[in-house]
């Protein structure tokens, strides 16, 4: 089988396309592994559709499916452009709902599923926290030292609420986020629905305008925006390597 690796803002993915929609947990465990296989953070995979470009089926690289995916949302648009299956500007189902991409270059900006507030602020374990699905739930606080994340309490709190965890922090006007991922069960170096979920939070408290910068651990440049409620996801993308399984 032919695949792609992607690498958007230090997120990677192993994506392909196919014609047959079966049950891939255990090939996605097999590719993403980062000893015996291609290794990356998830599997997506791209499958026709009546009525948009196409639909994703999508693998954290323990072999759970996830509803969305910001970074995979911006790599696979890429992917389906260079290989002819959509055009610049496309829409693609996902389990979260529909998808609209564009793609300018290397650089690009999706819109995510419309925002939901699952709980209002409350307090636990010395930080305030809102949890928020941006396609997937993700709780969020905002703290003055990133250094103030802890794996320990983020593995907590993500048994607790079946929820990613994000702390971010506001520096120069822009975002700095750093996220603990469900399905990975580790920090990653980005997750697109998190710094969604971090810069909707901080727009809220007017921390950030409608238009800011943000920084995942990668150190990679974002840009979220929101317009008419509506959120908008932008950023570079790469494709490291093509390979045959």
């Amino acid at each position: 089988m032919f695949v792609s690796k992607y690498s958007a803002s230090g997120n990677d993915f192993v994506i392909f396309h196919t014609f047959k929609k079966i049950d891939r947990s255990a090939l996605a465990m097999k590719l993403c592994d980062r000893f015996n296989g291609v290794g990356a953070d998830g599997l997506i995979t791209l499958l026709p559709h009546s009525e948009y470009d196409f639909q994703w089926q999508f693998y954290n690289s323990d072999g759970s499916e996830a509803e969305m995916c910001g970074n995979g949302s911006r790599a696979v648009a890429h992917y389906a452009y260079v290989n002819n299956l959509a055009n610049k500007q496309m829409k693609f189902l996902t389990t979260a709902g529909v998808i609209s991409a564009k793609v300018d270059g290397d650089i690009v900006e999706s819109e995510l599923t419309k925002p939901i507030i699952l709980k209002e602020e409350f307090s636990e374990d010395g930080f305030d926290w809102i949890l928020i699905d941006t396609g997937v739930p993700h709780l969020v606080t905002i703290v003055d030292d990133l250094n103030k994340f802890s794996i320990k309490l983020s593995r907590k709190l993500r048994e607790k609420y079946n929820a990613n965890v994000n702390f971010a922090m506001l520096k120069d006007k822009n975002l700095l986020v750093r996220t603990y991922e469900r399905g990975v069960e580790n920090e990653t170096l980005a997750c697109g629905t998190g710094m969604a979920s971090c810069f909707l939070q901080a727009n809220m408290k007017n921390l950030v305008g409608d238009n800011s910068k943000v920084y995942p651990k990668s150190k990679e440049e974002l840009n979220l925006r929101i317009e008419d409620g509506k959120l908008f996801f932008k950023g570079r993308v790469k494709k490291v390597f093509d390979t045959t399984i």
